[in-house]
């Protein structure tokens, strides 16, 4: 059993501009590229007809446990990464849903390391079977590289100082394995901090981006989701944070307008390929019973027919 409950946001804009007006055509194939705990996937299915299919992904062994869970022979889960969805035939999808956030699942179990809110071990993996925990970087990465990652991922303009407190703490302590006590040295590293905001929220943000390579998959499968949507297939992407929803936008913008060659004034231009929209935030009354929703944009494109 889950022990650790999500609440979905967006849940029923999401499906809604997911299906589009393709729910009343049969045989259709939509992609969960983030299952998570599966409320989009649910409600999906509770829309889609007999005929259709519904593949969903996630890198999480405790979300995938939970999809083998749902007994429907049109939907299938892989345990993969979001940018596998590659794998899928070209233009043979009719929607593709991005949901960007890391499930309250994730963020409540202290085992799983991404939280400062409770004490555990400095793992942050989305898939806990494979790759280098966040602890295990951190026990050997150099000042600058950990700088680095700090300040590009997470926005953190006091990166240097939280870095060289790590490295400091490594040489004179051992490394260090747990949450509380990165929050701990990162609280002794930074200086002012935004109302509200708990001063280790960009550098575990950042070493969550970094340890999973996020930012570098969603760039992946967003290039993935031109090959593998039909014609009239809806792209629905949630963000949680500027920068996953700036690589979401400039990626829209870029194919939803014709390239034309400076140099080249007259020659015709790269034919457009997708079609923005819809851009979405939640409602005041989502965000008042999930403080989560708070930051989420949802954009939505259309693939043409070029």
């Amino acid at each position: 059993m889950d022990t650790w409950q999500h609440t979905t946001v967006l849940l029923n804009e999401a499906v809604a501009a997911l299906l589009g007006d393709s729910f009343t055509k049969p045989d259709q194939t939509y992609v969960d590229a983030t299952f998570g705990r599966g409320g989009h996937s649910r409600l999906i299915l509770s829309q889609i007809d007999a005929a259709s299919r519904l593949v969903a992904f996630d890198k999480d062994p405790e979300a995938v446990a939970v999809a083998n869970a749902i007994e429907d022979e049109r939907f299938s889960i892989r345990h993969q990464g979001f940018a596998a969805i590659s794998e899928l035939p070209g233009s043979s999808v009719a929607g593709v849903l991005l949901d960007l956030g890391v499930s309250s699942p994730q963020i409540d179990n202290p085992a799983r390391g991404f939280s400062f809110r409770g004490d555990g071990p400095l793992d942050m993996r989305m898939d806990t079977t494979r790759g280098q925990s966040a602890a295990d970087w951190l026990a050997t990465a150099e000042v600058g590289r950990i700088a680095e990652v700090i300040r590009d991922f997470g926005e953190e303009r006091f990166a240097l100082p939280i870095a060289k407190a790590i490295v400091a703490r490594r040489q004179e302590r051992g490394p260090v394995s747990t949450t509380a006590e990165l929050a701990q040295l990162v609280a002794g590293s930074v200086k002012t901090r935004e109302p509200g905001q708990d001063p280790a929220t960009r550098t575990f943000q950042a070493l969550r981006i970094f340890v999973n390579a996020e930012l570098e998959e969603l760039q992946q499968a967003l290039e993935a989701s031109l090959d593998i949507l039909q014609p009239g297939g809806r792209l629905v992407a949630i963000s949680f944070h500027s920068l996953e929803d700036r690589i979401v936008k400039q990626f829209i913008a870029r194919h939803s307008r014709e390239a034309f060659d400076r140099r080249a004034p007259f020659a015709r231009g790269e034919p457009t390929r997708l079609r923005a929209i819809a851009r979405v935030r939640p409602t005041s009354a989502e965000v008042q019973a999930n403080p989560r929703a708070r930051s989420a944009i949802m954009r939505v494109a259309e693939r043409t027919a070029a």
